[in-house]
């Protein structure tokens, strides 16, 4: 004859506590002693006993324990860049902490410049949704699940009442960068970009393409080079954050004889891709053209050069996005949060040749 699964009420009778007591032990949503909890869980170890059903617990406090992550990207896109795989490690981490399970939603734009919205966005139970890479004015993703009624938040993006936002001080950095590499002596400074939003593209950026930009992280970083009070004189716009990217930016930019004398990369993978299209041109860097990136990312495989770039803090940056979901579950509207981020000097950066 089968056995029946052992119930929360077997558990309680093996512990000597009522069941809801037991109860209490497992979802710690009261006061308990520490070791009437350990002696519950101690006999519901012995009996095989997993914890309450969690479709049952879910029906009973009205939430699903999930929080929806939108990557803003292909999945197989993402997953290539270290950014992305260190911040959602520092956001998981702290969401584990708290019981909370993770479901991965991409959110990208379509070839055409639309917005393919997933329909998870529409149907999947979740709590709460982080928008990893952000949000854009009139974003669809946000509207879909703010008609939901699902409480959000933003990795970077405008100021939106209600919404708790995560953001760098990536403009502030890029300024600094920029300005280390004028101390250096250059005048003429290029520019390669992540996507602007809409369609996706790799190739140069004009009037008309600019007056298009709604990509937060692109937009700040540019806002840099005019802290700085420079204009850059070329800027050529990628398709995604990834090397193969970098290497065409980087032969569309250093092709012909009005090159710049410095590249300034948004993330480190593009930089190490215009480094890459520099040697293959018969470049040296830094003594015939500087290369600086954007994230602070160990590339080793880059030796002997070592990346003259702006440092965020990765898993710092996950780990507040989660902080902010806890702040949204217990009802709090999180204040706005800026992390700082360092310019670190690598082999990359020099003066302009003579």
């Amino acid at each position: 004859m089968a056995h029946s699964r052992p119930t929360l009420a077997d558990v309680a009778g093996a512990a000597g506590v009522s069941v809801s007591t037991a109860s209490l032990a497992f979802s710690g949503a009261g006061p308990i002693a520490a070791e009437t909890r350990e002696r519950v869980l101690a006999a519901a170890a012995s009996l095989g006993y997993a914890g309450p059903n969690p479709l049952g617990r879910s029906l009973r406090s009205g939430r699903s324990g999930i929080v929806a992550v939108v990557i803003g990207d292909q999945l197989r896109r993402s997953f290539r860049d270290p950014v992305s795989v260190q911040v959602l490690d520092g956001l998981v981490g702290t969401l584990g902490t708290m019981g909370l399970g993770v479901l991965l939603i991409p959110g990208m734009p379509a070839a055409d410049g639309g917005i393919e919205l997933d329909p998870l966005l529409a149907s999947a139970p979740m709590d709460v949704a982080v928008l990893i890479w952000g949000a854009r004015s009139g974003d669809p993703v946000l509207a879909a699940l703010q008609q939901r009624g699902v409480p959000v938040v933003i990795g970077e993006g405008p100021e939106i009442e209600g919404v708790p936002v995560v953001g760098i001080r990536d403009r502030q950095g890029t300024a600094e960068l920029v300005r280390h590499l004028l101390d250096l002596g250059h005048e003429r400074i290029g520019s390669v970009t992540l996507p602007f939003g809409g369609p996706r593209r790799c190739g140069p950026v004009d009037d008309e393409r600019m007056s298009q930009l709604d990509w937060p992280p692109t937009r700040h970083r540019l806002a840099g080079f005019t802290d700085a009070g420079v204009t850059p004189v070329r800027i050529i716009e990628t398709n995604a954050s990834l090397v193969e990217e970098g290497h065409e930016a980087g032969r569309q930019l250093l092709t012909g004889p009005d090159r710049p004398t410095a590249v300034v990369a948004q993330s480190d993978l593009l930089a190490a891709g215009v480094l890459l299209a520099a040697r293959d041109l018969g470049l040296r860097v830094p003594q015939d053209v500087s290369v600086a990136g954007f994230d602070g990312l160990d590339l080793p495989w880059l030796a002997p050069d070592v990346l003259t770039t702006v440092s965020q803090p990765l898993a710092a940056k996950g780990e507040a996005l989660g902080h902010a979901v806890a702040g949204l579950l217990a009802g709090q509207v999180p204040e706005p949060v800026q992390l700082d981020v360092e310019l670190r000097v690598g082999t990359t950066t020099g003066p302009p040749p003579a």
